[in-house]
């Protein structure tokens, strides 16, 4: 690579997003000081910081569990923690390994939104989803089996008729 390890460093923090299955949350710290973590990095202001993790965090629907550590949350509320942690810095590029596994179906779909929102803005957004009405919420579906790519298909999306369709209410369907 023609990057240092520093200038590496700075690219994944400034302009890379990442949802982790298993969430990667810092335990002593509460879910407004996780989400703010990337932006202590890059040096940002720390009532600055503060703000943009307050508003990740409302576009998750959490702002009301802002002061709650991660053990003090539920397994779909640290997913939406994590969630707006990979968001508060606007990613170019958004990479999501089952963003929405431990998220009920309404919630999921609320998740879809905002990442279409980003999409919409200009971010490429990576989805790795065993859920199909998950990837049918994208614009690109490809099916990889054993590590090879089997199907790549063009996807026309439309949440709004998605969700219409399966009569989401956050309730089992």
């Amino acid at each position: 690579s023609k990057y240092n390890e520093k200038q590496l460093a700075k690219i994944r923090n400034q302009k890379i997003g990442f949802v982790f299955q298993s969430f990667n949350l810092l335990n002593d710290m509460n879910a407004l000081e996780n989400v703010s973590l990337p932006l202590f990095y890059s040096r940002m202001d720390k009532s600055k910081r503060l703000e943009k993790a307050k508003i990740a965090l409302e576009k998750v629907g959490l702002v009301n569990r802002m002061m709650h550590k991660p053990l003090e949350l539920s397994g779909g509320q640290q997913q939406r923690v994590s969630i707006a942690r990979a968001l508060v810095n606007t990613p170019t590029l958004l990479l999501s390994d089952e963003p929405t596994g431990a998220l009920d179906t309404k919630t999921s779909y609320e998740i879809m939104k905002l990442f279409e929102e980003l999409n919409n803005q200009g971010s490429t957004i990576v989805i790795i989803t065993h859920e199909p009405d998950i990837a049918m919420c994208t614009k690109r579906i490809i099916w990889l089996r054993d590590g090879e790519i089997v199907k790549d298909i063009p996807n026309k999306p439309n949440l709004d008729e998605l969700i219409k369709n399966r009569k989401v209410t956050g309730d089992l369907i």
